[in-house]
């Protein structure tokens, strides 16, 4: 990966949408490399995906929690068995593995308090080999950043 291509992803993070021939005319390349050197960050893995996000309240989304779980057993199949059902559960918006107290953190997003309620009771409760979880509730987002910084200097 080269300047042009971080000022490419650079510019891609900020807006997906911005057209090819704009970012071409940013980079001080002609469309067709431009072009053909998203389609390699696209085919490499670097671009993972393109999303639009969303405003959570103005979806509904007022709540945010983060739930610190420790399991009761740590094999290897009792992790993944975890990791599988965690993955299929909606409000479930980001699960991380850590090291320390805690074996994972995961981010919920809900509506308010009596549907986070209705989530632990209804989903988080019923899921097997959990041995204690703590909720962390989000007063405010200070900070919520999605782009990642990539030097653009040689």
């Amino acid at each position: 990966m080269d300047k042009i291509d971080a000022r490419i992803l650079n510019i891609l993070q900020q807006d997906c949408f911005v057209p090819v021939k704009e970012i071409a005319k940013r980079v001080s390349l002609s469309y067709t490399p431009t072009y053909e050197r998203i389609r390699h960050l696209e085919e490499s893995g670097v671009i993972k995906r393109s999303v639009t996000i969303l405003d959570p309240k103005k979806i509904g989304i007022k709540l945010f929690v983060y739930c610190n779980i420790t399991l009761k057993v740590q094999s290897k199949k009792s992790l993944t068995d975890f990791e599988k059902t965690v993955n299929g559960i909606p409000e479930i918006m980001e699960v991380i593995s850590l090291s320390g107290v805690y074996d994972y953190m995961l981010k919920i997003a809900t509506q308010d308090i009596e549907s986070y309620n209705d989530f632990v009771m209804n989903k988080l409760a019923n899921i097997p080999n959990i041995g204690q979880y703590h909720s962390n509730i989000v007063m405010s987002v200070v900070k919520d950043e999605t782009a990642y910084q990539i030097p653009e200097e040689d």
